[in-house]
């Protein structure tokens, strides 16, 4: 079978978090609230666990199907990928979120009345929480949640899970996370998700943002250590070295 390249590797990244950006941030923007029939939170939920459950059925065999910064950090913390992957990366799920951001943007701006400063889907803490949240309650809040996000993803793609059902699990995990954060952040667990909106919104959306970076990076770095003392496999035990043969059993029988 042909290798990958990495070639093909950053196309599957900037093509899963563009899909995660567009479909989870575009729910919130365009959907959620729509008169009578929005999805609400609940939905808005889902379709973030949706883009990154089919995306991750669509191209992740080609990249593994991180689509976020704190994923490829947590799997190289868990010995899963080479130093040299992280920033090419990290680098092509940051194009795609840019640009699941700015397709948004130009469906969104077809609007009459529509303000990009209302939010934009961006993630934010105290004044821009959407529950009011505190600086201390949001970082909290990405850590645990990031971290428990990685434990889902290296337990689901460990060679000893059930094969095939990885993109089902880890989905649903992303689901029950917003379903959960919502209201603290707007959810990140993804810088890339955080960066892409922040840069049409501006203003406080960026000044923010260094927590939609730290706090996801620093629980994906801690699950995947811990992926490696939890789940790694044992060290097989050394067989025991054969006794030897008494010098009278060696003897040739005459």
């Amino acid at each position: 079978m042909k290798e990958i390249t990495l070639t093909q590797k950053l196309s599957a990244e900037f093509l899963g978090t563009m899909w995660l950006v567009f479909g989870g941030c575009g729910s919130a923007v365009l959907a959620a609230a729509f008169p009578q029939v929005g999805i609400g939170l609940l939905g808005v939920s889902f379709a973030f666990g949706l883009s990154v459950l089919t995306m991750a059925f669509a191209v992740g065999h080609v990249s593994g199907g991180h689509f976020n910064p704190a994923v490829t950090l947590g799997c190289f913390a868990a010995g899963r990928i080479p130093a040299k992957d992280i920033i090419p990366y990290i680098a092509a799920q940051l194009v795609g979120a840019i640009a699941g951001a700015g397709v948004l943007y130009l469906i969104a701006s077809g609007k009459t009345g529509f303000d990009v400063s209302a939010g934009f889907a961006s993630n934010g803490y105290a004044d821009h929480s959407p529950g009011g949240y505190t600086l201390a309650a949001a970082l909290i809040c990405e850590i645990v949640m990031t971290f428990f996000f990685l434990i889902v993803i290296l337990g689901a793609t460990d060679a000893r899970a059930p094969k095939g059902l990885a993109p089902i699990a880890i989905g649903l995990a992303l689901t029950l996370i917003h379903l959960v954060s919502i209201p603290v952040t707007n959810t990140s667990v993804n810088p890339a998700r955080s960066t892409g909106p922040a840069l049409f919104v501006g203003g406080w959306a960026l000044k923010q943002l260094w927590l939609f970076w730290v706090a996801p990076i620093l629980g994906a770095v801690i699950a995947g250590a811990a992926n490696r003392l939890l789940v790694s496999e044992p060290e097989p035990e050394p067989k025991p070295e054969p006794k030897a043969e008494p010098a009278l059993a060696r003897t040739a029988t005459p």
